[in-house]
């Protein structure tokens, strides 16, 4: 199983805005329904989370090799369907990081998929996608430190200095902190330079993956 890096630190009180939402770790994908070249994912979170207009989800699937096979931007949207060629033989990573600006909410939930095979009855055999159940957890992204990569200075007026503390970079993503992708670069080197001298001051996400497409996502402020 391929293993996921986290530098992710839950603060106190991160859900525990005036409108009294649901906390990260109450959010857990479902395959509403799938085929075996389609799957339908169900998350909570836009349900759960208010206002829901503005409920952004970020959707990114790929394979065990960090190969690309569906990702989307939904706002006030629980399910995500794609479309895929993976064999039944193989397995599938989903990332989905759920923002709300005003809610003061911000979830990353890791899983993955894979084909199960059962007989309800003696002869017939059914198969279909099903996850994991959130092999990584559902965890809060307030207050993010980094602990297995370095990045400084933190917070930066422009450049961002990141590196690995074992191996090199192979991919680096930025997002808002409503969910937009910003920035991606594959880097595939020991160390990247990441400009955010155009961008307004505040906070960002930025997920660094390293030669094994393992990743670690960490929060930065740009003053």
């Amino acid at each position: 199983m391929k293993k996921i890096l986290f530098a992710l630190v839950i603060a106190s009180g991160l859900t525990q805005t005036t409108q009294a939402q649901v906390g990260c770790d109450m959010m857990s994908l479902i395959v509403n329904v799938s085929d075996t070249d389609m799957v339908k994912l169900y998350h909570p979170g836009n349900y759960l989370t208010s206002p829901q207009n503005e409920n952004v989800i970020v959707w990114e699937i790929t394979d065990m090799q960090g190969n690309l096979i569906a990702e989307d931007t939904l706002i006030n949207n629980s399910d995500f369907l794609f479309y895929h060629n993976t064999p039944l033989t193989d397995t599938m990573n989903v990332f989905a990081l759920l923002t709300n600006a005003s809610a003061g909410v911000a979830c990353v939930i890791y899983d993955q998929l894979y084909w199960k095979v059962t007989q309800p009855v003696p002869g017939f055999f059914y198969g279909y996608w099903t996850l994991h159940g959130n092999i990584a957890g559902n965890l809060g992204i307030d207050d993010i430190e980094p602990t297995t990569a370095s990045v400084y200075p933190n917070p930066s007026n422009d450049l961002v200095n990141i590196s690995l503390d074992k191996g090199e970079l192979l991919k680096i993503e930025l997002y808002s902190m409503t969910g937009r992708l910003l920035f991606k670069k594959d880097v595939n080197s020991s160390s990247y330079a990441l400009n955010i001298g155009d961008y307004p001051s505040g906070a960002y996400l930025v997920r660094v993956f390293n030669q094994n497409n393992d990743v670690t996502n960490i929060k930065i402020l740009k003053k």
